[in-house]
C-alpha cells in the first residue's frame, strides 16, 4: 500500500492536471457553471476568429450575387496636340488650325447567359457560407465542453482542498492524544512516531492540493477573460444528478441529425456540386446586352454627341473545347473527396458517440460505487478507533482506515462533478451541447 503522501497527491494531481503560473487570488466571484459559460462564449479567442471567418464567408456570397448586376465603364480623354505639317502628292497644304481633342465614352453590359456560371457561384458561396457558420458552431459546442471541464476541475480541486484540510485537523488532533498517551506511558514512541508522520503527509498532500487549486483557477481565470487574481467560489448545485434514460441508439441519430460537422459537410458536398456546373460553364458561350454612349470635340475640325449605341453581344473561347475537361476533372475529384470524408465522418461520430455514452453510463455507476464505498470506509474508520482505544488493531491498521476514509472522501466528492462532465460530452458528441435547458449543465 501506498504511503498516504502518495495516494493523496497522485489523487490530486490526478484531478487537476492543469500547468499555469501560479498566481495568487486576492479578488472574490461566486460563479456557477451557466454563468462560466457564457462568460466563456463571450470572450474565447477562438470564436471571436470565427466570427471573421463567418464574415469573410458572407461577403463572398455577397459578391457572387453582385456579379449578375451591370457593368459600366467610362472614360474621357483630353489632348493638347501641335500643328501638324501634312505632305503628299498633292504637296503641301493648309492644315485646319487643331491644337486641342477632346472625347468621352461610357459603356455597359448586363450578362444574360453565361453558361449557368453566376447562377452556380452563388450556390456555392452560400452552401460555404453555411459550411462556415456550421464549423463556427461546431467549435462553439467544444468550448462549451472545455469550459464545463474546467470548472469540474477546479471544483474538484476545491473540495480536495478543503477534505484533506480536514483531515489534517483530525491528524493533529490525533497527535496531540498520542503526545499525551505516549507521556502517560500508554503507547511506545514509535507509535507517536507514525502518528506524526502521518500528520507530515497529510501537511504534504494539502500543500500540493493548494498549489494545483491555484493552477485551476488561473487556468479558469484565463479561459473567462477575468483578472487572474480573482479567487473563484463555485456553486456546489452545478453539478445535480442528472437523469436522462434515452438509449445509445436514440443518442445516435440525434448525433446523425444535428452533428454540426456532418452538417457541414453536407453544405461543401452540395458546394462542390456547383463547382462542377461552374466548370462546364465554360463550354457554352456567353451572351451580354450591349450598350454605349461616345462624344467627341476637336475645334476647327468637328463635334460628335448624342452618339447612343445599344447591342447583343455574344462571345465563345474555342479553347474551352480541350480546356473545360480537365478543370471538370478537377471539380469532381474535390467532390468525392467530401463524399470520402462524409463517410469517415459519421463512422467517427458513431464512435464518439459510443464512447461518450459508455463514459456517462460508467460515470453513473460509479456515483453509487462511491457512495457506498464512503459508508464502508467511515464505517471501518470508526470500529477501527473502537478496537484501537481496545488494544485490538496495530496503529497501521488505524492509519489505514484514516487514508480510506479520506480517499472514499475525494473519490465520492469528484465522482458527482465527473458524472456531469461525462453527460455534457455526451451531448456534445450528439449535437446537442448548445441545445439543451441550461438546468442540464
Amino acid at each position: 500500500m501506498l504511503p498516504l503522501k502518495k495516494r493523496v497527491i497522485a489523487a490530486a494531481l490526478i484531478i487537476t492536471g492543469l500547468n499555469s503560473e501560479v498566481s495568487l487570488a486576492q479578488n472574490t466571484k461566486f460563479l456557477t457553471l451557466n454563468e462560466a459559460v457564457e462568460l466563456c462564449l463571450q470572450n474565447n479567442k477562438q470564436l471571436k476568429l470565427n466570427k471573421v471567418k463567418v464574415e469573410a464567408a458572407t461577403a463572398s456570397t455577397v459578391e457572387a450575387r453582385e456579379r449578375r448586376l451591370p457593368d459600366l465603364t467610362g472614360s474621357a480623354n483630353y489632348i493638347r496636340l501641335t500643328k501638324p505639317t501634312i505632305g503628299g502628292p498633292l504637296g503641301n497644304t493648309v492644315s485646319p488650325d487643331i491644337n486641342e481633342a477632346a472625347y468621352a465614352i461610357v459603356s455597359g453590359s448586363i450578362p444574360l447567359f453565361t453558361g449557368f456560371r453566376t447562377k452556380n457561384g452563388i450556390e456555392s458561396s452560400r452552401y460555404l457560407e453555411e459550411a462556415t457558420k456550421l464549423d463556427a458552431e461546431n467549435d462553439k459546442d467544444a468550448i462549451i465542453q472545455n469550459t464545463v471541464a474546467a470548472y469540474s476541475n477546479l471544483f474538484k480541486a476545491q473540495s480536495t482542498v478543503l477534505i484533506v484540510r480536514e483531515n489534517l485537523k483530525q491528524a493533529e488532533l490525533r497527535t496531540a492524544d498520542f503526545t499525551n498517551l505516549e507521556k502517560n506511558g500508554v503507547i511506545a514512541r514509535n507509535d507517536l512516531l507514525r502518528v506524526q508522520l502521518q500528520q507530515s503527509n497529510v501537511q504534504l498532500a494539502l500543500m500540493d492540493a493548494e498549489s494545483n487549486q491555484r493552477l485551476a483557477n488561473l487556468n479558469m481565470n484565463i479561459m473567462l477573460g477575468l483578472d487572474e487574481n480573482t479567487l473563484l467560489q463555485l456553486d456546489s448545485t452545478s453539478f445535480v444528478e442528472i437523469n436522462d434514460a434515452r438509449t445509445f441508439s436514440e443518442f445516435e441519430q440525434v448525433a446523425l441529425t444535428n452533428r454540426h460537422d456532418l452538417a457541414a459537410l453536407k453544405y461543401r458536398e452540395q458546394s462542390a456540386s456547383a463547382g462542377i456546373r461552374m466548370a462546364k460553364a465554360d463550354y457554352y458561350p456567353s451572351l451580354k446586352i450591349t450598350g454605349g454612349y461616345f462624344a467627341a470635340n476637336i475645334p476647327h475640325l468637328f463635334s460628335i454627341s448624342n452618339a447612343w449605341n445599344a447591342g447583343l453581344g455574344l462571345s465563345y473561347n474555342v479553347a474551352s473545347v480541350w480546356k473545360t475537361g480537365a478543370k471538370v476533372k478537377s471539380a469532381k475529384v474535390r467532390l468525392a473527396e467530401v463524399k470520402a470524408s462524409q463517410d469517415l465522418m459519421n463512422d467517427r461520430v458513431k464512435m464518439e458517440v459510443a464512447q461518450a455514452f459508455e463514459g456517462y453510463v460508467l460515470s453513473k455507476k460509479k456515483i453509487e460505487v462511491y457512495a457506498q464505498a464512503l459508508e464502508q470506509a467511515t464505517e471501518n474508520n470508526r470500529i477501527t478507533k473502537s478496537k484501537y482505544r481496545n488494544n485490538l488493531v496495530t496503529t497501521t491498521d488505524l492509519l489505514d482506515a484514516f487514508v480510506q476514509q479520506l480517499l472514499a472522501n475525494l473519490d465520492y466528492a469528484n465522482s458527482k462533478a465527473d458524472a456531469v462532465v461525462a453527460y455534457r460530452r455526451l451531448l456534445q458528441t450528439s449535437g446537442v451541447a448548445n441545445n439543451e435547458p441550461k438546468n442540464n449543465y
